[in-house]
């Protein structure tokens, strides 16, 4: 089995997260104080949570899970209305966890198998995986897709179809622009910077919680 980094599994929502600083960064040469204020807390946010989450990644940040040695392990996708992130369902003795991953190609071709877990790792022979969140004892909610029980091909996602699909939340970004118009005042260019950064932050939340493209 390939060896798979972090730069395979975490690149892509970095690149998002740079890119979402990057339009907040854009937006404060038009923006007064108050709008300044507001676009330092969003940044502030998205470099907060994104340390956060990269922390759990690498294990500095426990994510709950605490069994250890070689474990029962396979993968489901979770589809709950926009939401679909990759699992690892993890059976330890009579007690079976989930515990959200950043998705890797290598997932969509997981066969159940043996899981070697440590303190700050997950892995499986050399590939390894990344925690997206804290570890659950009950089932994720919504619908739970089981991987093939045969290897099958490593299917390929362009950065683009990820961001497609990571952006549908962002319909609802005019909507809060109007809201903060209502709210604050301000006229079209308030509106269309307020549109671009609440779309960009939704898109980037998507990314950053580990969503799966498959």
């Amino acid at each position: 089995m390939p060896s798979s980094g972090p730069a395979r599994a975490l690149t892509y929502p970095l690149l998002v997260t740079c890119g979402t600083l990057a339009v907040i960064a854009a937006w404060v040469p038009f923006a007064d104080l108050d709008q300044v204020s507001a676009l330092a807390v969003v940044a502030v946010g998205v470099v907060g949570f994104t340390a956060y989450q990269l922390g759990l990644a690498f294990g500095v940040v426990p994510s709950g899970l605490v069994a250890r040695g070689r474990v029962g392990g396979r993968r489901v996708r979770q589809q709950h209305r926009l939401v679909s992130r990759s699992w690892l369902e993890i059976t330890s003795g009579d007690r079976m966890v989930w515990q959200p991953v950043f998705y890797d190609p290598e997932l969509s071709t997981l066969t159940p198998t043996q899981l070697e877990l440590s303190d700050r790792a997950i892995r499986t022979g050399e590939l390894r995986f990344y925690p997206s969140g804290r570890v659950r004892t009950t089932e994720p909610t919504g619908k739970l897709i089981d991987n093939p029980t045969r290897p099958a091909p490593v299917p390929t996602f362009t950065p683009l179809r990820r961001l497609l699909l990571d952006s549908q939340p962002a319909v609802a970004a005019p909507f809060f622009a109007l809201l903060w118009i209502y709210v604050m005042n301000g006229g079209l260019t308030t509106f269309l910077g307020t549109t671009t950064v609440a779309a960009t932050t939704f898109t980037w939340l998507s990314a950053i919680r580990g969503s799966d493209p498959s």
